[in-house]
């Protein structure tokens, strides 16, 4: 008799996802950021602070590069976490804060700095569900 069993997924941890696409990370169109420093630094911390980050082709808004998704780990989203977008983030203090806040357990397990509150910025598809109304 063939029993098989059906398990519930692994516990997902935070995770950044950083936009690379044809403005985020493009060294031609913001070449006073250290894009490739940038993401390097992400994966350094990612590895030490137990979180994942991955990249992605575009993410849409463009005039905001770099913009970088903080998705919650499991717990966040079962705390009542949902995915963070950050624009203009570029500079050593804003990977940073994004290290620590990932580290710390992102949205829905601790409190965003209040710098990256500052740059939060609307996913696409809730910008243009916002000008249809």
């Amino acid at each position: 008799m063939n029993r098989s069993a059906i398990r519930a997924a692994a516990p997902r941890p935070c995770t950044l996802v950083a936009c690379r696409g044809c403005c985020c990370g493009n060294p031609r169109k913001h070449p006073g950021a250290d894009h490739a420093w940038q993401l390097d630094r992400l994966r350094a911390g990612a590895a030490e602070g137990g979180f994942q980050v991955r990249t992605t082709n575009c993410l849409g808004p463009c005039d905001q590069a770099n913009v970088i998704v903080v998705q919650p780990s499991t717990a966040g989203r079962r705390a009542g976490g949902r995915a963070v977008w950050i624009g203009f983030a570029m500079d050593d203090d804003c990977t940073d804060e994004l290290l620590d806040w990932a580290a710390a357990g992102g949205p829905g397990i601790a409190e965003p700095p209040a710098a990256l509150e500052l740059q939060r910025i609307r996913p696409p598809r809730e910008a243009r569900t916002r000008a249809r109304r």
